[in-house]
């Protein structure tokens, strides 16, 4: 008998019968909808498209590509984040970075941000200072499509183990430590990148802080009287930088807004970008960059608006004197305000990897007053005694509010309404905004997360120690303020520097007071904005003043700029530094020194820039590492009005120093066989998978070129090796009646797979100054030739 279709009509199905009567049956059960469904595209480079009806689906599909691309490095940061690496590495393991550059599972956070801790102190760290129950609180106080995308987020990333187990790459295929994640997992990878300017900066103290069960607080004594500056100073160091420069209609050729963003970070670490492009349909749609697996644009673009951030100035935690309860032998219980508060304990185990194979498990504890983490450095006086102790107050500790703020700045339809969505949200953790709108307004903006310190209160008895932002913590009046508004004890960013223009606002991570070299932002009377935004009136890095000074030489020359104009400002490769001091130095090199008569003759001819066929960058750089660190370097002082063009020259009484330091740097080129017009090309390389790739740009923190590299290794015989940070996403964009134009790179690339074809393809286009077109619309991604689509569901 001939089998028939379900799908055949009753008329056809009678028929089919000799019309006899047919049999009744139960109708099929409606096919339940899938929770999880996505469209994954991909165009040029690897560029991630994910477009999905509803959250769920938008963070499934990202989660998917990304582990496609870095799926070890995403796992080697849920062990971070879990506090597990000592159970699958061992408790002594550093990290570092295999032979070629590439991933491998020992890198995580630590290394970008100048940490050096071992994997038993990190466990510790993240299991003893990250609140998963606060975590959740958090969330479950937010907004339901975040909820949704992290959900989503975690199936992609288990469907995507689930695909390919025993296919990975190399680092990590086969490895016990790869297995799914949760929710949870990815509340704790959130909150981590929200640490990096606050509780990761103090991770060795918090963690000395920390007893072993049972242990008494004799054992915390000891180290110096009263806190020590000069020691503490090392711990602000800045680690990351990035520039960021917005044109509004009266400087740029259409009327339009144009943007270009700079960021300067890490190329080697859990910290890279990743280039996406997320959508969903008539509620999200923003193209640009994530950031170490969090699922979001961060740096980015959409139809009406673009922006970018740079690391602020501002500081994001204070700490506390503790006045002790001496009834209390332990030092576990403080006084505010003369009543007893006990402090919180929170003990957390650490598994280990023993040499023989044996897991051993270890225990701490670690104590919390209201205000934060006790903390100790005993060499800098930062004890904790009989009497007090020290505890670290951390803004963005609990911060649940990082996503929910880029999805309302990816939403942002004007450089008004993102203002309006930073003063509402208040989640950005460390960073600056600089942004543009296809109205031609730009918006600088410092609406990062500050603890609420007024001014008054740093002019008062309640700050005991400057150097540390140490408030009295025995007085609840020289607690964290309140501001209507903001989420409890941090400045509503609505009160924060931000400054709204037609011309141009920029940042390259110095003082907010510096945004439109024409117009320095001063805060409202009597004593401006609070110390916690950082230091005005004072000198400004190179890398910020060259790129106030290109600036504003490009529209004296050429009133309306184009994007050819941002494109030449970005790759110009300036040394601001020599422009600074070679006039001087040079007019002093006289003499028969002959190794200091050949550097000055290369000196004099170099073009002071750090392209690949600069001859004299190499000495210069080798010069100024030195010359940079001499004190009263300077002829012109600072003119506060004038922080582009000041200070500069070089001062008569450092000169002697500088030409001692000049030819030690051309002895040094010789001695590594290095020849002093040696050209930069030949000496400054990206090695990817064995090929070499000359890479242009300078030092920019050091030497104050606006595109700024940082090299792994020393001055050798084959020059610099191998780019650890520095320029790594490019975005330029600016718009036309029908949205956004945009052009980028992602330096590095997109995979940490040195077996993938996009593990460093786009550092030739670096290496040749050439941006690549970011296809927005749905017409521009099909006409790319690399593009391809596919759907996932589940």
């Amino acid at each position: 008998m001939k089998l028939l279709s379900p799908l055949l009509s009753c008329a056809a199905l009678l028929a089919a019968c000799g019309n006899k009567q047919a049999p009744v049956t139960a109708p099929l059960p409606p096919q339940a909808a899938p929770r999880f469904s996505a469209d994954l595209a991909r165009t040029s480079h690897g560029v991630a498209h994910v477009r999905a009806q509803n959250f769920l689906g938008l963070g499934y599909g990202l989660a998917y590509a990304y582990a496609e691309d870095n799926v070890c490095m995403l796992a080697d940061s849920m062990l971070t984040v879990r506090g597990e690496r000592s159970r699958y590495f061992g408790p002594a393991a550093m990290p570092t970075r295999g032979a070629d550059g590439e991933y491998s599972v020992a890198i995580d956070y630590l290394d970008e941000h100048g940490f050096d801790l071992k994997n038993e102190d990190s466990d510790f760290f993240f299991k003893g200072y990250l609140d998963l129950e606060q975590l959740r609180a958090g969330y479950a106080a937010g907004s339901q499509e975040i909820r949704d995308l992290l959900e989503g987020y975690a199936a992609g990333y288990n469907r995507y183990l689930r695909d390919h187990g025993g296919a990975l790459p190399a680092a990590c295929n086969g490895k016990e430590w790869v297995r799914p994640i949760s929710v949870d997992d990815v509340y704790l990878l959130v909150a981590e990148k929200a640490l990096h300017a606050s509780g990761q900066v103090f991770a060795k103290e918090v963690l000395a802080a920390a007893r072993d069960p049972g242990a008494t607080l004799a054992r915390r004594r000891g180290g110096k009287g009263a806190p020590d500056a000069a020691v503490l100073a090392n711990l602000f160091k800045p680690r990351m930088a990035s520039n960021g420069l917005a044109v509004g209609k009266d400087a740029s050729q259409n009327g339009r807004g144009m943007l270009l963003a700079n960021p300067h970070y890490p190329w080697t670490s859990t910290d890279r970008f990743y280039q996406i492009h997320l959508t969903v349909p008539g509620f999200y749609d923003a193209m640009g960059a994530m950031l170490g697996g969090l699922p979001i644009v961060v740096i980015g673009f959409n139809k009406d608006v673009a922006w970018t951030h740079t690391v602020t100035k501002a500081a994001h935690f204070t700490t506390f004197r503790l006045a002790l309860d001496a009834s209390d032998p332990s030092g576990t219980t403080y006084l505010v305000d003369g009543a007893p508060v006990k402090m919180a304990a929170k003990t957390v185990a650490v598994d280990m990897l023993q040499p023989d194979g044996s897991i051993a498990t270890q225990r701490k504890v670690f104590y919390f007053s209201k205000q934060g983490a006790v903390m100790v450095k005993p060499e800098a006086g930062v004890n904790w005694t009989g009497t007090h102790a020290y505890v670290l107050a951390d803004a963005n500790r609990n911060n649940t509010r990082l996503l929910e703020q880029w999805l309302a700045m990816g939403r942002a339809t004007s450089v008004a309404s993102m203002q309006s969505s930073l003063n509402r949200i208040a989640g950005l953790p460390w960073v600056n905004t600089v942004a543009a709108d296809r109205d031609g307004n730009t918006l600088y903006a410092d609406a990062s997360v500050v603890p609420a310190v007024r001014t008054e209160r740093f002019m008062s008895d309640c700050l005991v120690f400057p150097p540390l932002l140490t408030f009295d913590g025995a007085r609840s009046n020289c607690g964290w303020e309140r501001e209507e508004g903001a989420p409890e004890g941090i400045f509503n960013p609505a009160s924060a520097p931000s400054l709204l223009r037609s011309d141009y606002v920029a940042n390259s991570n110095d003082g907010y007071w510096l945004t439109n070299s024409k117009a320095l932002l001063q805060g409202p009377p009597p004593f401006g904005y609070s110390p916690m935004y950082g230091a005005v009136g004072i000198a400004q890095g190179l890398r910020t003043r060259i790129g106030f000074s290109q600036v504003d030489a490009a529209l004296a020359a050429k009133p309306k700029l184009s994007p050819d104009d941002l494109h030449g400002l970005l790759f110009d490769n300036r040394i601001y530094a020599a422009e600074l001091v070679l006039p001087d130095l040079l007019a002093a090199c006289t003499g028969a020194d002959t190794p200091l008569a050949s550097a000055c003759k290369v000196l004099a001819a170099w073009d002071r820039r750090a392209n690949l066929d600069s001859r004299g960058a190499v000495l210069f750089r080798e010069f100024w590492n030195t010359a940079a660190h001499i004190p009263n370097r300077w002829r012109v002082a600072l003119n506060p009005a004038d922080p582009v063009n000041t200070p500069g020259g070089v001062a008569t009484s450092a000169m002697p120093a500088m030409l001692n330091a000049l030819k030690a740097a051309a002895l040094k080129l010789q001695a590594a066989g290095v020849p002093l017009d040696g050209k930069l090309g030949d000496y400054q390389a990206d090695v990817r998978n064995g090929s070499r790739i000359p890479v242009h740009g300078g030092i920019g923190d050091i030497d104050g070129s606006y595109n700024s590299v940082h090299m792994e290794t020393a001055l050798g015989a084959d020059g610099y090796r191998n780019i650890v940070w520095g320029t790594s996403y490019i975005q330029l964009v600016s718009f036309d009646a029908a949205g956004p134009i945009a052009q980028g790179l992602l330096v590095y690339g997109q995979s940490t797979d040195p077996k993938s074809p996009h593990y460093g393809d786009q550092v030739p286009l670096y290496s040749a100054k050439q941006l690549v077109p970011l296809p927005f619309r749905h017409d521009q991604m099909r006409a790319d030739s690399n593009y391809r689509d596919r759907g996932l569901t589940e």
